[in-house]
């Protein structure tokens, strides 16, 4: 998290800027980031008790306070497209308006590859980083558990299987290579867009190499 927050102040000091801009909303790259947990997020803007809904709560109790929140949703939704429909529509508008917001504490269910909490393993050691109302980073502490991993690859082959009808065999060297993994954290930041808020381009096709148009 500190690492992300640095990257914009060095960002912004290299494209000569103090303000980091996109269709009306900015946000000052020195400033410290806002912290605000995934529950905290769901209960000031969404008005829900994010916490009381993990599963095993099922998708149809979520979808009904999405429902009371102003969100629509779908009969066949699970409980992870309800979350990101909530997100989508009534939380990320709000992050990264005037400083940066670091979100964080995400489900569990909706963290496969990241750590469990240890004091809450319904959630997971990640975070996402916004500016100006879009992504930047999504960060977590890896889950080096092999056991565990092998039990949320396989919940996921039976999720596929009921919605699609097929699954695919769990990779058994990836789940080799975790056991002999130490303890590490990654960060994936989208460089396109950290570099076109500091450009203050207006569009992503601006700084890319080669625009998606010609692809």
């Amino acid at each position: 998290m500190q690492d992300c927050a640095a990257v914009l102040a060095v960002a912004a000091k290299t494209a000569g800027t103090t303000q980091f801009s996109l269709r009306g909303r900015a946000i000052d790259p020195f400033a410290a980031p806002e912290r605000l947990t995934v529950a905290q997020a769901f209960s000031r803007y969404a008005g829900t008790d994010l916490l009381a809904l993990l599963p095993p709560q099922p998708a149809a109790v979520f979808a009904a306070a999405a429902n009371a929140a102003g969100v629509r949703t779908a009969p066949d939704d699970t409980w992870g497209d309800v979350f990101s429909r909530v997100l989508v529509e009534k939380i990320e508008p709000h992050l990264g308006l005037g400083q940066a917001t670091i979100l964080y504490d995400y489900p569990a269910i909706q963290s496969p590859l990241a750590r469990p909490k240890a004091s809450d393993p319904r959630l997971a050691d990640r975070f996402e980083l916004y500016a100006c109302g879009i992504e930047l980073a999504n960060g977590c502490a890896e889950l080096t558990d092999a056991a565990e991993q092998r039990k949320r690859l396989e919940e996921q082959m039976l999720e596929k299987e009921r919605v699609y009808g097929e699954r695919y065999p769990i990779d058994e060297d990836f789940l080799t290579a975790l056991s002999m993994m130490p303890d590490a954290c990654g960060v994936a930041l989208g460089l396109d867009r950290l570099v076109m808020l500091a450009a203050g381009a207006t569009h992503i096709d601006d700084v890319v190499w080669t625009p998606s148009s010609a692809i």
